[in-house]
């Protein structure tokens, strides 16, 4: 049957957790959903890993009685690690978005390597998992000293249902600090804390490393092979590729819209816009540039969770009302506090500012990146229904595609195992964008920009004439 066999994934994300079964020809045969929980653990917020592992236990059985489930793989958000020793954590998973403290970081980021050896920008927060290992040496050194493992979040959960601990080089160069692309190996950083011993070896995304076994109603105990995870948007990157994508700019989009660009030279990268080299599955540097935009629309919008009208939109480029960046750490244009300017907007209106400020964001973040190939989008954002018609209006000279599943990162994780099975059940499925015609879209564009320079300008000036 392991030549028929469907594929579950554990889509891991920060703020979402889901579960994919993908049948041998490649269709979603189930899906589930839950949300991690984040906890208090003496004063750091943690996560529930209990919790997460009995839903994940639960949905599993469901794939594997009901679905026919054989394999199971995970894809994770890229900022997360576990410390283990032996069968258990020594500590528990950092949730990544909150920031050390003022006495910690002043030792902590004198030891960060230069961007120039690991192209992963200095962060705030956890976004560089690399500071918060430091964050626990720093504050709890025999944690760390006791540790036999750093382990990156997918590949914790590999271990935690197949009892290996490997290593993955996508997570592992996924802006953390830990890694220098252009050499292939561990980063300085590494190597003077002394960490490399407990980095395990290297398997490739979509490995096999063992079984877990899954008891059925019946009784029966029915073993599921366990597959190496990998990084989520590095996932959805590898899809691509995989059903004919070559020279393309990636949009994969979620709680961050991470755009991969691999045209784009290395020594474009700013590391203050949020620029950074990724590393893909099969260990190349990838450029790309990030902002948090599934989280910025969360916050601009007011939580707005039903579709944006295109009436909405119009209205808010007649009135000219402009969401400014930036709603949430990091991204191309740090140091800046997002707000609102022109005319309050509220409900729906207020959604559509959001829109249009995440679509010029990425539209910024494409130019950034040099992109001037054909565009993929994938992710939540596909979902809004107008995002890529926008960005199609825009960019009149780079044809657009979405997928018809925009779920890039699953499709990539099983993809990865579906290779290692020797099967190949993707096709290309994306269509072509089409120009959403809004009237007056162009001039919104050019006065947003005009906000972002007077901003910048702002920025430049001595605080003296800020304040005078």
């Amino acid at each position: 049957m392991t030549g028929q066999a469907a594929v579950a994934v554990f889509d891991l994300g920060k703020t979402n957790s889901k579960l994919f079964v993908l049948g041998h020809d490649g269709s979603i045969l189930w899906d589930a959903r839950s949300k991690p929980s984040w906890v208090d653990h003496d004063g750091i917020r943690v996560l529930d890993d209990q919790a997460l592992f009995a839903w994940m236990k639960d949905v599993l059985k469901t794939a594997v009685e009901d679905h026919g489930a054989r394999h199971v793989t995970f894809s994770g958000h890229g900022c997360t690690f576990a410390l283990t020793k032996g069968d258990s954590l020594v500590h528990p998973i950092l949730d990544y978005e909150q920031e050390p403290p003022r006495e910690v970081t002043d030792r902590i980021d004198m030891l960060v390597p230069t961007f120039s050896e690991t192209y992963s920008p200095r962060l705030p927060l956890g976004f560089n998992y690399g500071r918060h290992i430091l964050w626990v040496e720093a504050t709890r050194p025999g944690l760390l000293a006791q540790a036999d493992a750093i382990l990156s979040y997918p590949q914790f959960w590999s271990w935690t249902f197949s009892g290996r601990k490997v290593s993955e080089v996508s997570y592992i160069g996924c802006h953390s600090h830990l890694w220098a692309p252009l050499i292939g190996d561990f980063s300085s950083l590494v190597d003077n804390r002394g960490w490399r011993e407990k980095m395990p070896a290297f398997a490739k995304a979509g490995d096999e490393l063992g079984t877990f076994p899954v008891e059925t109603k019946s009784g029966e105990a029915v073993p599921v092979a366990v597959h190496n995870g990998v990084h989520d948007s590095n996932a959805a990157l590898y899809f691509y590729r995989s059903v004919g994508f070559d020279d393309f700019t990636l949009v994969s989009t979620g709680t961050w819209v991470v755009i991969f660009n691999s045209t784009c030279p290395l020594e474009a990268l700013d590391e203050h816009r949020d620029m950074l080299a990724n590393v893909t599955v099969d260990g190349r540097p990838a450029p790309t540039i990030r902002f948090m935009g599934g989280r910025e629309y969360e916050i601009a919008s007011g939580g707005w969770n039903k579709p944006v009208s295109l009436e909405a939109l119009l209205r808010v480029i007649a009135k000219g009302a402009f969401a400014l960046p930036s709603f949430a750490p990091g991204g191309p244009m740090q140091g800046f506090d997002g707000r609102f300017v022109g005319p309050v907007v509220g409900g729906e209106e207020r959604a559509a500012a959001a829109l249009l400020y995440v679509v010029l964001m990425t539209d910024l973040s494409l130019d950034l990146i040099r992109s001037s190939n054909p565009i993929v989008i994938d992710g939540g954002l596909v979902k809004t229904g107008l995002f890529a018609q926008l960005l199609a209006q825009l960019r009149p000279a780079q044809p657009i595609f979405t997928s018809t599943t925009a779920e890039g990162s699953a499709f990539g994780a099983a993809a990865l195992v579906f290779d290692e099975l020797g099967q190949h059940p993707f096709a290309n499925e994306t269509v072509e964008a089409a120009s959403l015609g809004v009237e007056g879209l162009d001039a919104y564009r050019r006065g947003w920009s005009g906000f972002l320079e007077i901003k910048d300008a702002s920025a430049m000036q001595p605080e003296k004439e800020l304040h005078a």
